[in-house]
């Protein structure tokens, strides 16, 4: 027998028997990587209007997208990058892009024209995509599916939270030093976890590791037919170069389960980059707060963030293992959809007291009880649907979720681009209550759709896990 495979089912090498700490390492690390990224992302709003001034930025437009563009790269970057680590493992993919992240962040603090801004911008968000591209199937690798669910809670709150904490940094380092200083400082911040991931991130993609250990054989034994079940001789390197590279394409073209899951996250993730491009709006322009206090209020979405980690996270293992009893099942991912239909009341409610309270101009913690209340609903919603594409495509979770993200990262662009311009002509109340009306319909028709026919969606897919 040739084929090299794991030492038995409790083969320490792979990954889902590693100790739980060494898990959690691997989480909390690639965690630190999906927070810094999206904090760069945000951190900008509080500055906007002092680097349009130092840049020359010609109209509104143009500075609102040296913010957004960051997204526009974010949505391309996991095209890429997820089929790579697929080719050659998830850490040494991971690190190379976030050097283009460290490198490309610390050169915007240097911009002095808005394109040399725009470009040095797009370049860093191609690399800080990396860890939305591959967060998911360093997950997929490590967890066993009964135990993911605090895992996912953990690494799908960082791209919430690094957003809602910039702009308070943001807003700081504004006002008493400069909008550079916000690069630099992330950069920093970034550089250490980089050395941290060099000296501890363990590579957790089973088909590279099995390589790695079939071609140690080889030399040992001499052995020219040793392979994994992995290996593809009959192709050449550009030919599956271009098959990992086309996939996730073809699986956002192909597969419902991405599209719809895509769509749904897509609308929850733009909401709540429509909120964050409304917050100086509302606290700068209506509740004149100076730049440093007024980006204080954005600890309302982190606190609202973090109560729904810590309540639904373990809810979701708890809920997966009872329906597993329930219907006498294994377990399949469907089980992660029953708790994504509370959102359909609780984000929806949450946009709606933060928009009318700001038409009214209530006492400034009822606004910010409102963001609370839509971002602990935001982030249930986000972690059922992730913990549920990465248990449809074990395999191929990080092309699966690289392809989810291109849809939530385009809203997450588009969304801040108009949020001003719908609220200035239809109000916070009317504005509100459009988009808490929309949310409503994707946060019940999308979850239905998955419960009722997702299993059959499933067996049609050639790139689910069995």
């Amino acid at each position: 027998m040739n084929q090299v495979t794991w030492d038995g089912p409790d083969d320490p090498e792979n990954p889902h028997n590693w100790s739980r700490g060494k898990k959690w390492v691997s989480t909390i690390l690639v965690s630190c990587f999906t927070f810094i990224s999206p904090v760069s992302s945000t951190m900008l709003a509080p500055a906007l209007p002092d680097m349009a001034n130092d840049l020359n930025t010609p109209s509104g437009f143009m500075t609102y997208l040296m913010m957004s563009i960051f997204l526009l790269a974010y949505a391309i970057g996991p095209f890429v990058l997820a089929p790579l680590s697929e080719m050659y493992g998830r850490v040494v993919v991971l690190q190379a892009a976030n050097m283009i992240f460290l490198i490309f962040n610390t050169v915007c603090g240097f911009s002095r024209t808005t394109t040399q801004m725009l470009v040095f911008r797009f370049l860093s968000g191609l690399g800080g995509s990396a860890p939305q591209a591959l967060g998911g199937g360093v997950l997929s690798d490590c967890w066993k599916k009964e135990e993911r669910g605090v895992a996912t809670a953990i690494y799908s709150l960082a791209p919430f939270l690094g957003p809602a904490v910039g702009p308070i940094a943001g807003g700081y380092l504004t006002q008493y030093m400069n909008w550079r200083w916000i690069f630099w400082v992330v950069s920093m911040a970034d550089a250490v976890v980089q050395i941290l991931a060099v000296l501890f991130l363990s590579e957790t993609y089973a088909p590279k590791i099995l390589h790695v250990k079939a071609k140690s054989l080889r030399k040992i034994t001499n052995n020219s037919s040793l392979h994994t079940e992995y290996d593809r001789p009959d192709r050449t390197f550009l030919q599956l170069l271009g098959k990992n590279l086309t996939r996730p394409f073809i699986m956002l073209f192909t597969q419902p389960t991405i599209q719809l899951t895509g769509l749904y996250r897509a609308y929850l993730y733009g909401l709540m980059y429509f909120v964050l491009a409304s917050f100086p709006l509302l606290w700068e322009e209506q509740y004149n707060q100076e730049p440093g206090r007024a980006s204080l209020n954005y600890i309302s979405l982190g606190v609202g963030f973090v109560i729904g980690l810590f309540v639904s996270g373990p809810m979701i293992d708890k809920v997966y293992a009872s329906l597993k009893i329930r219907y006498n099942h294994p377990g399949r991912p469907e089980f992660r959809i029953p708790l994504m239909f509370p959102t359909a009341l609780v984000t929806p409610a949450g946009l709606l007291l933060y928009g009318l309270s700001a038409h009214f101009r209530l006492h400034w913690i009822v606004p910010n009880v409102g963001a609370a209340i839509f971002a602990g609903g935001l982030i249930l919603s986000f972690q059922c649907a992730q913990t549920y594409v990465v248990d449809s495509y074990e395999r191929y979770a990080a092309s699966a979720t690289g392809a989810a993200a291109f849809l939530r990262t385009m809203a997450g662009f588009s969304f801040p681009l108009f949020a001003p311009s719908l609220y200035r002509a239809l109000g916070f109340a009317y504005g509100n209550a459009v988009l808490a009306g929309i949310a409503v319909v994707v946060c019940l028709v999308g979850p239905f759709i998955l419960w009722r026919w997702g299993e059959a969606i499933r067996a049609r897919s050639q790139y689910c896990a069995n």
